[in-house]
Protein backbone atom coordinates (compact mmCIF):
# COMPACT_ATOMS: atom_id res chain seq x y z
CA UNK A 1 0.00 0.00 0.00
CA UNK A 2 1.35 3.72 -0.69
CA UNK A 3 1.20 6.46 1.59
CA UNK A 4 -0.48 8.84 -1.04
CA UNK A 5 -3.34 10.78 0.38
CA UNK A 6 -4.60 10.56 -3.27
CA UNK A 7 -4.81 8.00 -5.85
CA UNK A 8 -6.32 8.25 -9.65
CA UNK A 9 -7.22 5.41 -11.66
CA UNK A 10 -8.87 5.14 -15.05
CA UNK A 11 -11.97 2.88 -15.91
CA UNK A 12 -13.45 1.95 -19.17
CA UNK A 13 -17.01 1.23 -18.96
CA UNK A 14 -17.90 0.14 -22.43
CA UNK A 15 -21.76 -0.47 -22.77
CA UNK A 16 -23.57 -2.11 -26.24
CA UNK A 17 -24.71 1.61 -27.00
CA UNK A 18 -22.25 3.97 -25.61
CA UNK A 19 -18.64 4.27 -23.69
CA UNK A 20 -17.00 6.05 -20.94
CA UNK A 21 -13.95 7.06 -19.55
CA UNK A 22 -14.32 7.99 -15.43
CA UNK A 23 -11.61 8.75 -13.01
CA UNK A 24 -12.13 6.99 -9.76
CA UNK A 25 -10.42 9.35 -6.91
CA UNK A 26 -9.36 7.46 -3.60
CA UNK A 27 -9.73 9.94 -1.48
CA UNK A 28 -8.18 9.07 2.56
CA UNK A 29 -8.05 12.77 3.84
CA UNK A 30 -12.03 12.61 3.84
CA UNK A 31 -13.19 12.92 7.47
CA UNK A 32 -15.37 10.00 7.37
CA UNK A 33 -12.84 8.05 6.13
CA UNK A 34 -11.19 7.22 3.03
CA UNK A 35 -14.19 7.71 0.33
CA UNK A 36 -14.48 6.71 -3.74
CA UNK A 37 -14.85 9.49 -5.79
CA UNK A 38 -16.11 9.41 -9.50
CA UNK A 39 -16.04 11.61 -12.23
CA UNK A 40 -17.13 10.96 -16.13
CA UNK A 41 -14.36 12.67 -18.34
CA UNK A 42 -15.01 11.86 -21.63
CA UNK A 43 -18.45 9.97 -23.02
CA UNK A 44 -18.89 8.58 -26.51
CA UNK A 45 -21.26 6.68 -28.41
CA UNK A 46 -20.57 2.97 -29.34
CA UNK A 47 -22.94 2.10 -32.56
CA UNK A 48 -23.19 -0.46 -34.45
CA UNK A 49 -22.65 -0.71 -38.40
CA UNK A 50 -24.29 -2.64 -40.48
CA UNK A 51 -22.23 -3.63 -43.52
CA UNK A 52 -22.44 -6.05 -46.75
CA UNK A 53 -25.55 -8.38 -44.59
CA UNK A 54 -23.96 -7.86 -41.50
CA UNK A 55 -24.08 -6.29 -37.97
CA UNK A 56 -20.27 -5.34 -36.39
CA UNK A 57 -18.54 -3.38 -33.87
CA UNK A 58 -16.82 -0.55 -35.06
CA UNK A 59 -13.41 -1.06 -32.46
CA UNK A 60 -11.52 1.15 -33.94
CA UNK A 61 -13.38 4.46 -33.45
CA UNK A 62 -13.37 2.12 -29.71
CA UNK A 63 -9.98 2.86 -29.42
CA UNK A 64 -9.42 6.52 -30.93
CA UNK A 65 -12.27 7.18 -27.80
CA UNK A 66 -9.92 5.44 -25.15
CA UNK A 67 -7.07 7.60 -26.03
CA UNK A 68 -9.27 10.81 -25.97
CA UNK A 69 -10.24 9.51 -22.66
CA UNK A 70 -6.64 8.34 -21.30
CA UNK A 71 -5.73 12.49 -22.88
CA UNK A 72 -8.69 14.09 -20.96
CA UNK A 73 -7.97 12.15 -17.88
CA UNK A 74 -4.49 13.06 -17.84
CA UNK A 75 -4.95 16.37 -17.49
CA UNK A 76 -3.33 17.71 -14.04
CA UNK A 77 -3.65 14.26 -12.16
CA UNK A 78 -1.27 11.30 -12.12
CA UNK A 79 -3.27 8.09 -12.94
CA UNK A 80 -1.81 4.95 -11.25
CA UNK A 81 -3.46 2.16 -13.68
CA UNK A 82 -6.37 1.40 -15.90
CA UNK A 83 -8.67 -1.19 -16.63
CA UNK A 84 -11.59 -1.65 -19.01
CA UNK A 85 -15.25 -3.66 -18.51
CA UNK A 86 -17.17 -4.23 -21.49
CA UNK A 87 -20.85 -5.93 -22.54
CA UNK A 88 -19.83 -10.24 -22.90
CA UNK A 89 -19.67 -12.37 -25.56
CA UNK A 90 -17.99 -10.77 -29.04
CA UNK A 91 -14.50 -11.11 -29.44
CA UNK A 92 -11.58 -10.42 -32.40
CA UNK A 93 -9.27 -12.70 -34.29
CA UNK A 94 -5.74 -11.62 -34.76
CA UNK A 95 -3.63 -12.84 -37.75
CA UNK A 96 0.07 -13.99 -37.52
CA UNK A 97 1.22 -11.28 -37.28
CA UNK A 98 -1.25 -9.58 -34.66
CA UNK A 99 -2.96 -7.81 -36.76
CA UNK A 100 -7.12 -7.92 -36.56
CA UNK A 101 -8.49 -9.73 -39.04
CA UNK A 102 -11.58 -7.74 -39.93
CA UNK A 103 -14.52 -5.78 -37.68
CA UNK A 104 -15.72 -8.19 -35.04
CA UNK A 105 -19.23 -8.99 -35.09
CA UNK A 106 -21.94 -7.22 -33.20
CA UNK A 107 -23.69 -10.06 -31.35
CA UNK A 108 -26.96 -9.12 -32.88
CA UNK A 109 -25.64 -10.20 -36.02
CA UNK A 110 -28.16 -12.66 -37.65
CA UNK A 111 -25.55 -15.14 -38.93
CA UNK A 112 -26.46 -17.05 -35.48
CA UNK A 113 -30.16 -17.63 -35.37
CA UNK A 114 -30.19 -21.33 -36.36
CA UNK A 115 -26.89 -22.01 -34.48
CA UNK A 116 -28.30 -23.42 -30.96
CA UNK A 117 -30.50 -26.59 -32.79
CA UNK A 118 -27.15 -27.43 -34.94
CA UNK A 119 -24.74 -27.14 -31.63
CA UNK A 120 -27.88 -28.66 -29.15
CA UNK A 121 -27.68 -31.57 -32.49
CA UNK A 122 -24.01 -32.32 -31.56
CA UNK A 123 -23.29 -32.00 -28.18
CA UNK A 124 -26.74 -31.80 -26.41
CA UNK A 125 -28.46 -29.44 -24.48
CA UNK A 126 -28.21 -30.42 -21.30
CA UNK A 127 -24.81 -31.71 -21.28
CA UNK A 128 -23.89 -28.14 -22.89
CA UNK A 129 -25.20 -26.74 -19.71
CA UNK A 130 -23.94 -29.22 -17.30
CA UNK A 131 -20.76 -28.90 -18.49
CA UNK A 132 -20.53 -25.38 -19.68
CA UNK A 133 -23.26 -23.75 -16.51
CA UNK A 134 -24.38 -21.29 -19.51
CA UNK A 135 -27.45 -20.66 -21.24
CA UNK A 136 -27.73 -21.87 -24.32
CA UNK A 137 -28.17 -18.55 -26.28
CA UNK A 138 -27.90 -17.71 -29.63
CA UNK A 139 -25.47 -14.99 -29.05
CA UNK A 140 -22.85 -16.71 -26.94
CA UNK A 141 -19.16 -17.09 -28.23
CA UNK A 142 -19.43 -20.76 -28.75
CA UNK A 143 -22.83 -20.07 -31.38
CA UNK A 144 -20.72 -17.53 -33.14
CA UNK A 145 -17.66 -19.53 -33.42
CA UNK A 146 -19.38 -22.74 -34.58
CA UNK A 147 -21.32 -20.94 -37.51
CA UNK A 148 -17.92 -19.13 -38.37
CA UNK A 149 -16.60 -22.47 -38.62
CA UNK A 150 -19.43 -24.11 -40.53
CA UNK A 151 -19.47 -21.77 -43.10
CA UNK A 152 -15.42 -21.85 -43.85
CA UNK A 153 -15.26 -18.71 -42.40
CA UNK A 154 -11.31 -17.48 -43.74
CA UNK A 155 -10.83 -15.04 -40.73
CA UNK A 156 -11.23 -18.21 -38.53
CA UNK A 157 -8.99 -20.66 -40.74
CA UNK A 158 -6.37 -17.88 -40.39
CA UNK A 159 -6.43 -16.91 -37.08
CA UNK A 160 -4.10 -17.52 -34.84
CA UNK A 161 -5.60 -16.17 -31.59
CA UNK A 162 -9.13 -14.96 -30.19
CA UNK A 163 -9.38 -11.80 -27.91
CA UNK A 164 -12.64 -10.87 -26.33
CA UNK A 165 -13.73 -7.31 -27.00
CA UNK A 166 -11.77 -5.71 -23.33
CA UNK A 167 -9.35 -8.09 -24.00
CA UNK A 168 -8.87 -7.07 -27.88
CA UNK A 169 -8.80 -2.98 -26.54
CA UNK A 170 -6.27 -3.79 -23.63
CA UNK A 171 -3.93 -5.49 -26.54
CA UNK A 172 -3.75 -2.62 -29.02
CA UNK A 173 -3.24 -0.47 -26.06
CA UNK A 174 -0.65 -2.33 -24.30
CA UNK A 175 0.46 -5.45 -26.61
CA UNK A 176 -0.33 -7.93 -23.73
CA UNK A 177 -2.69 -10.68 -24.84
CA UNK A 178 -5.00 -12.91 -22.56
CA UNK A 179 -8.40 -13.93 -21.40
CA UNK A 180 -9.57 -12.41 -18.47
CA UNK A 181 -11.90 -14.90 -16.45
CA UNK A 182 -14.85 -12.90 -16.10
CA UNK A 183 -15.21 -12.44 -19.89
CA UNK A 184 -14.36 -15.78 -20.83
CA UNK A 185 -16.43 -16.71 -18.49
CA UNK A 186 -19.64 -15.49 -20.73
CA UNK A 187 -18.58 -17.62 -24.00
CA UNK A 188 -19.60 -20.92 -22.96
CA UNK A 189 -16.10 -22.46 -24.19
CA UNK A 190 -15.13 -22.91 -20.13
CA UNK A 191 -15.75 -25.46 -17.92
CA UNK A 192 -18.32 -24.81 -15.61
CA UNK A 193 -16.90 -22.76 -12.92
CA UNK A 194 -13.42 -23.71 -13.95
CA UNK A 195 -10.88 -21.63 -15.27
CA UNK A 196 -10.34 -24.12 -18.17
CA UNK A 197 -11.25 -23.99 -21.91
CA UNK A 198 -13.60 -27.23 -22.41
CA UNK A 199 -10.92 -28.84 -25.15
CA UNK A 200 -13.33 -31.68 -25.67
CA UNK A 201 -16.48 -29.48 -26.55
CA UNK A 202 -14.44 -26.64 -28.68
CA UNK A 203 -13.15 -30.13 -30.65
CA UNK A 204 -17.01 -31.29 -31.45
CA UNK A 205 -18.37 -28.13 -32.48
CA UNK A 206 -14.83 -27.90 -35.07
CA UNK A 207 -13.64 -25.08 -32.92
CA UNK A 208 -9.69 -24.74 -32.64
CA UNK A 209 -8.62 -24.79 -29.00
CA UNK A 210 -5.75 -22.87 -29.84
CA UNK A 211 -6.38 -19.68 -30.97
CA UNK A 212 -7.73 -19.21 -27.02
CA UNK A 213 -5.13 -17.52 -25.11
CA UNK A 214 -4.42 -18.49 -21.00
CA UNK A 215 -6.85 -17.22 -18.51
CA UNK A 216 -5.88 -14.53 -16.16
CA UNK A 217 -8.25 -13.58 -12.79
CA UNK A 218 -9.40 -10.25 -12.54
CA UNK A 219 -7.34 -8.05 -9.79
CA UNK A 220 -4.16 -8.67 -11.51
CA UNK A 221 -1.27 -6.39 -12.86
CA UNK A 222 -1.05 -7.42 -16.29
CA UNK A 223 1.12 -4.74 -17.95
CA UNK A 224 1.23 -1.23 -19.21
CA UNK A 225 0.73 1.07 -21.76
CA UNK A 226 2.51 0.00 -24.80
CA UNK A 227 6.00 2.71 -25.75
CA UNK A 228 4.07 3.10 -28.79
CA UNK A 229 0.64 4.40 -26.96
CA UNK A 230 3.02 6.18 -24.42
CA UNK A 231 4.08 8.49 -27.25
CA UNK A 232 1.24 9.20 -28.56
CA UNK A 233 -0.11 10.15 -26.26
CA UNK A 234 2.49 11.86 -24.34
CA UNK A 235 1.97 9.52 -21.40
CA UNK A 236 3.74 7.97 -18.89
CA UNK A 237 3.43 3.67 -18.81
CA UNK A 238 -0.34 3.77 -16.73
CA UNK A 239 0.03 0.06 -15.70
CA UNK A 240 -2.96 -2.21 -17.08
CA UNK A 241 -5.08 -4.04 -14.59
CA UNK A 242 -6.91 -7.30 -15.56
CA UNK A 243 -10.51 -5.90 -13.84
CA UNK A 244 -13.28 -8.20 -14.10
CA UNK A 245 -13.89 -6.99 -17.96
CA UNK A 246 -17.24 -7.97 -18.02
CA UNK A 247 -19.20 -5.27 -16.99
CA UNK A 248 -21.93 -7.42 -15.27
CA UNK A 249 -19.01 -8.79 -13.67
CA UNK A 250 -17.27 -5.30 -12.42
CA UNK A 251 -20.86 -4.34 -11.35
CA UNK A 252 -21.33 -7.18 -8.63
CA UNK A 253 -17.83 -6.16 -7.34
CA UNK A 254 -19.63 -2.97 -6.17
CA UNK A 255 -22.43 -4.64 -4.45
CA UNK A 256 -22.56 -2.55 -1.13
CA UNK A 257 -23.28 -5.62 1.00
CA UNK A 258 -20.78 -6.01 3.96
CA UNK A 259 -22.97 -8.08 6.37
CA UNK A 260 -21.77 -11.56 4.92
CA UNK A 261 -25.57 -12.55 4.27
CA UNK A 262 -26.95 -13.65 1.31
CA UNK A 263 -27.04 -11.37 -1.45
CA UNK A 264 -29.58 -10.54 -4.61
CA UNK A 265 -28.71 -8.03 -7.03
CA UNK A 266 -30.47 -6.85 -9.81
CA UNK A 267 -28.25 -4.80 -12.47
CA UNK A 268 -30.83 -2.48 -14.30
CA UNK A 269 -29.68 -1.06 -17.93
CA UNK A 270 -30.11 -2.17 -21.47
CA UNK A 271 -30.65 -5.92 -19.90
CA UNK A 272 -31.47 -6.44 -16.50
CA UNK A 273 -29.05 -9.32 -14.64
CA UNK A 274 -30.68 -10.23 -11.73
CA UNK A 275 -28.55 -12.44 -9.27
CA UNK A 276 -26.72 -13.71 -6.73
CA UNK A 277 -23.03 -14.35 -5.48
CA UNK A 278 -22.14 -17.98 -4.90
CA UNK A 279 -19.13 -20.07 -4.26
CA UNK A 280 -19.98 -22.46 -6.89
CA UNK A 281 -22.38 -22.47 -9.82
CA UNK A 282 -25.68 -24.07 -10.00
CA UNK A 283 -26.27 -26.76 -12.54
CA UNK A 284 -29.32 -28.23 -11.15
CA UNK A 285 -31.88 -29.01 -14.61
CA UNK A 286 -34.21 -26.78 -12.93
CA UNK A 287 -31.81 -23.60 -13.48
CA UNK A 288 -31.27 -24.16 -17.01
CA UNK A 289 -35.38 -24.59 -17.71
CA UNK A 290 -35.90 -21.30 -15.86
CA UNK A 291 -32.85 -19.43 -17.91
CA UNK A 292 -30.49 -19.15 -15.45
CA UNK A 293 -26.49 -19.01 -16.37
CA UNK A 294 -23.33 -19.27 -14.35
CA UNK A 295 -20.59 -17.15 -15.07
CA UNK A 296 -17.38 -15.99 -13.17
CA UNK A 297 -16.78 -13.68 -10.63
CA UNK A 298 -13.94 -12.14 -9.07
CA UNK A 299 -12.08 -14.10 -6.55
CA UNK A 300 -13.38 -17.30 -8.68
CA UNK A 301 -17.01 -17.05 -7.40
CA UNK A 302 -20.01 -18.12 -9.88
CA UNK A 303 -22.46 -15.12 -10.77
CA UNK A 304 -25.89 -16.84 -10.72
CA UNK A 305 -28.26 -15.05 -12.78
CA UNK A 306 -30.71 -14.17 -15.44
CA UNK A 307 -30.62 -12.19 -18.29
CA UNK A 308 -33.79 -9.95 -18.62
CA UNK A 309 -34.28 -8.08 -21.44
CA UNK A 310 -34.57 -4.89 -19.59
CA UNK A 311 -34.77 -0.95 -20.73
CA UNK A 312 -33.61 -1.90 -24.04
CA UNK A 313 -37.83 -2.08 -24.43
CA UNK A 314 -38.42 1.44 -23.27
CA UNK A 315 -34.89 2.90 -25.30
CA UNK A 316 -36.46 0.89 -28.48
CA UNK A 317 -39.75 2.35 -28.33
CA UNK A 318 -38.09 6.04 -27.76
CA UNK A 319 -35.70 5.94 -30.44
CA UNK A 320 -38.95 4.83 -32.89
CA UNK A 321 -41.05 8.14 -30.88
CA UNK A 322 -38.18 10.22 -31.36
CA UNK A 323 -38.52 9.68 -35.09
CA UNK A 324 -42.07 10.20 -35.33
CA UNK A 325 -43.23 12.51 -32.58
CA UNK A 326 -42.06 15.00 -30.69
CA UNK A 327 -38.73 13.64 -29.10
CA UNK A 328 -39.27 13.28 -24.95
CA UNK A 329 -37.17 12.51 -22.55
CA UNK A 330 -37.10 9.33 -20.64
CA UNK A 331 -38.19 11.65 -17.33
CA UNK A 332 -41.41 13.11 -19.71
CA UNK A 333 -42.11 9.20 -20.62
CA UNK A 334 -42.08 7.83 -17.24
CA UNK A 335 -44.45 11.19 -16.36
CA UNK A 336 -46.59 9.87 -18.46
CA UNK A 337 -46.40 6.15 -16.94
CA UNK A 338 -47.53 7.48 -13.92
CA UNK A 339 -50.87 9.02 -15.19
CA UNK A 340 -51.44 5.72 -17.15
CA UNK A 341 -54.12 3.56 -15.93
CA UNK A 342 -52.18 0.96 -13.47
CA UNK A 343 -52.16 -3.05 -14.71
CA UNK A 344 -54.24 -2.76 -18.01
CA UNK A 345 -51.95 -4.74 -20.12
CA UNK A 346 -48.52 -7.02 -19.64
CA UNK A 347 -45.46 -8.43 -21.46
CA UNK A 348 -43.45 -11.11 -21.22
CA UNK A 349 -40.05 -8.77 -21.31
CA UNK A 350 -38.09 -12.08 -22.67
CA UNK A 351 -40.29 -13.00 -25.16
CA UNK A 352 -38.21 -13.04 -28.52
CA UNK A 353 -40.29 -11.09 -30.29
CA UNK A 354 -38.77 -8.62 -28.48
CA UNK A 355 -35.31 -9.03 -29.12
CA UNK A 356 -34.54 -7.54 -32.29
CA UNK A 357 -34.55 -3.69 -32.70
CA UNK A 358 -36.99 -1.59 -34.82
CA UNK A 359 -40.58 -1.61 -34.43
CA UNK A 360 -40.96 -1.83 -30.44
CA UNK A 361 -44.31 0.29 -30.17
CA UNK A 362 -46.08 -2.63 -32.80
CA UNK A 363 -44.38 -5.47 -31.07
CA UNK A 364 -45.99 -4.76 -27.49
CA UNK A 365 -49.22 -4.06 -28.77
CA UNK A 366 -49.17 -7.33 -30.93
CA UNK A 367 -48.36 -9.03 -27.64
CA UNK A 368 -51.11 -7.66 -25.71
CA UNK A 369 -53.24 -8.09 -28.64
CA UNK A 370 -52.68 -11.90 -29.48
CA UNK A 371 -52.99 -12.43 -25.37
CA UNK A 372 -56.61 -11.18 -25.08
CA UNK A 373 -55.34 -7.91 -23.41
CA UNK A 374 -56.25 -3.83 -23.59
CA UNK A 375 -53.99 -2.92 -26.73
CA UNK A 376 -51.92 0.42 -25.30
CA UNK A 377 -51.97 2.75 -28.14
CA UNK A 378 -50.77 5.88 -26.51
CA UNK A 379 -46.38 6.63 -24.81
CA UNK A 380 -47.44 6.71 -21.80
CA UNK A 381 -49.96 3.73 -21.63
CA UNK A 382 -46.95 1.49 -23.48
CA UNK A 383 -44.22 3.00 -21.26
CA UNK A 384 -45.94 2.29 -17.75
CA UNK A 385 -46.78 -1.74 -19.34
CA UNK A 386 -43.07 -2.01 -19.95
CA UNK A 387 -41.87 -1.18 -16.46
CA UNK A 388 -44.70 -2.88 -14.68
CA UNK A 389 -44.08 -5.98 -16.77
CA UNK A 390 -40.34 -5.41 -15.00
CA UNK A 391 -41.03 -5.08 -12.48
CA UNK A 392 -43.11 -8.66 -12.03
CA UNK A 393 -40.37 -10.36 -13.72
CA UNK A 394 -37.81 -9.01 -11.23
CA UNK A 395 -40.29 -10.98 -8.59
CA UNK A 396 -40.90 -13.90 -10.93
CA UNK A 397 -37.28 -14.52 -10.85
CA UNK A 398 -36.25 -13.34 -7.26
CA UNK A 399 -38.22 -16.36 -6.37
CA UNK A 400 -37.26 -18.20 -8.89
CA UNK A 401 -33.61 -17.99 -7.58
CA UNK A 402 -34.49 -18.38 -3.67
CA UNK A 403 -35.99 -21.47 -5.10
CA UNK A 404 -32.74 -22.73 -6.79
CA UNK A 405 -30.36 -21.82 -4.14
CA UNK A 406 -32.41 -22.62 -1.41
CA UNK A 407 -31.19 -18.83 0.12
CA UNK A 408 -33.85 -16.20 1.57
CA UNK A 409 -33.02 -12.67 0.36
CA UNK A 410 -34.18 -9.70 2.79
CA UNK A 411 -34.03 -7.50 -0.17
CA UNK A 412 -33.19 -6.99 -3.65
CA UNK A 413 -29.61 -4.84 -4.35
CA UNK A 414 -30.64 -3.26 -7.71
CA UNK A 415 -27.32 -1.08 -9.03
CA UNK A 416 -26.56 0.70 -12.58
CA UNK A 417 -28.52 3.41 -14.57
CA UNK A 418 -31.78 2.36 -14.24
CA UNK A 419 -31.98 2.88 -10.78
CA UNK A 420 -32.53 6.41 -11.70
CA UNK A 421 -36.05 5.97 -12.53
CA UNK A 422 -37.22 6.14 -9.10
CA UNK A 423 -40.91 5.14 -10.66
CA UNK A 424 -39.14 1.85 -11.64
CA UNK A 425 -37.37 1.23 -8.25
CA UNK A 426 -40.60 1.63 -6.28
CA UNK A 427 -42.90 -0.45 -8.70
CA UNK A 428 -39.99 -2.83 -7.91
CA UNK A 429 -39.79 -2.83 -4.05
CA UNK A 430 -44.09 -3.52 -4.38
CA UNK A 431 -43.79 -6.14 -6.77
CA UNK A 432 -41.06 -8.26 -4.99
CA UNK A 433 -42.93 -7.07 -1.45
CA UNK A 434 -39.80 -6.46 0.08
CA UNK A 435 -36.88 -3.44 0.34
CA UNK A 436 -34.85 -2.45 -2.70
CA UNK A 437 -31.59 -0.91 -1.76
CA UNK A 438 -30.73 1.70 -4.82
CA UNK A 439 -26.86 2.07 -5.68
CA UNK A 440 -24.92 3.48 -7.06
CA UNK A 441 -25.87 4.15 -10.30
CA UNK A 442 -21.84 3.57 -11.71
CA UNK A 443 -22.12 0.15 -10.29
CA UNK A 444 -19.67 -1.19 -13.30
CA UNK A 445 -17.12 1.84 -13.34
CA UNK A 446 -16.73 1.77 -9.47
CA UNK A 447 -16.15 -2.17 -9.80
CA UNK A 448 -13.92 -1.74 -12.03
CA UNK A 449 -11.55 0.79 -9.64
CA UNK A 450 -12.44 -1.76 -7.06
CA UNK A 451 -10.51 -4.45 -8.53
CA UNK A 452 -7.97 -1.82 -9.74
CA UNK A 453 -7.08 -0.64 -6.28
CA UNK A 454 -7.29 -4.16 -4.55
CA UNK A 455 -4.51 -5.01 -7.62
CA UNK A 456 -2.80 -1.82 -6.80
CA UNK A 457 -2.46 -3.09 -3.12
CA UNK A 458 -4.00 -0.03 -1.87
CA UNK A 459 -7.43 -1.89 -1.06
CA UNK A 460 -7.27 -5.07 0.78
CA UNK A 461 -10.10 -7.12 -0.69
CA UNK A 462 -13.47 -7.67 -1.77
CA UNK A 463 -14.96 -6.66 1.69
CA UNK A 464 -13.15 -3.89 2.04
CA UNK A 465 -13.70 -2.77 -1.15
CA UNK A 466 -17.58 -3.18 -0.78
CA UNK A 467 -17.12 -1.11 2.67
CA UNK A 468 -15.15 1.66 0.84
CA UNK A 469 -18.32 2.10 -2.28
CA UNK A 470 -21.10 1.65 0.90
CA UNK A 471 -19.46 4.75 2.67
CA UNK A 472 -18.95 6.92 -0.71
CA UNK A 473 -22.34 6.29 -1.95
CA UNK A 474 -25.46 5.86 0.47
CA UNK A 475 -28.18 3.94 -0.46
CA UNK A 476 -31.92 5.14 -0.95
CA UNK A 477 -34.22 2.59 -0.07
CA UNK A 478 -37.57 1.79 -1.39
CA UNK A 479 -39.69 0.22 0.33
CA UNK A 480 -42.79 -2.17 -0.59
CA UNK A 481 -46.80 -0.46 -1.28
CA UNK A 482 -50.18 -1.50 -1.66
CA UNK A 483 -48.96 -5.21 -1.12
CA UNK A 484 -52.58 -6.77 -1.72
CA UNK A 485 -52.74 -5.01 -5.14
CA UNK A 486 -49.77 -6.37 -5.84
CA UNK A 487 -49.83 -9.57 -5.32
CA UNK A 488 -52.74 -9.72 -7.12
CA UNK A 489 -51.71 -7.78 -10.35
CA UNK A 490 -49.05 -10.54 -10.11
CA UNK A 491 -50.98 -13.44 -10.34
CA UNK A 492 -52.65 -11.65 -13.40
CA UNK A 493 -48.79 -11.12 -14.83
CA UNK A 494 -48.38 -15.26 -14.57
CA UNK A 495 -51.80 -15.94 -16.15
CA UNK A 496 -51.20 -13.86 -18.97
CA UNK A 497 -47.52 -14.87 -19.65
CA UNK A 498 -48.42 -18.42 -18.81
CA UNK A 499 -45.61 -19.01 -16.44
CA UNK A 500 -44.98 -19.90 -12.89
CA UNK A 501 -42.34 -20.11 -10.37
CA UNK A 502 -41.19 -23.30 -10.60
CA UNK A 503 -42.79 -25.20 -13.83
CA UNK A 504 -45.02 -28.33 -13.32
CA UNK A 505 -45.03 -27.61 -9.37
Amino acid sequence: MSTKPIIHVLAFDLGASSGRAMVGTLDRTAPEGPVLRIEEVHRFPNEPVQAGGHLYWDILRLLHEMKTGFRKASEGRDIESFGIDTWGVDYGLLGEDGELLGNPYHYRDGRTHDTVAKVHGIIGQDRLFTETGLQPLVFNTVMQLHAAAESGSVSLKHAKELLFIPDLLLYLLTGVKQSEYTIASTSQLLHAGKQEWHEELLSELGIPADILKPVVMPGTVVGALSDEVCAELKLPPIRAVAVPEHDTGAAVVSVPSTDGKPLAYLICGTWSLLGTELADPVLDPAALALGFSNEGGMGGTARTLKNIMGLWLIQECKREWDQSVTPRSFAELVKLAEEAPAFRSFIDPDDLLFLPPGGMPDRIRRYCRETGQPVPETEGEITRCIYESLAMQYRLVLARLEALTGNTYGGLHMMGGGIQNKFLCRMTASAIGRPVWAGPVEASSLGNMAAQLIALGEVADMTEARGLIKRSYPLDIYEPEQPEVWDEAFERYLSITKMSIMPGK
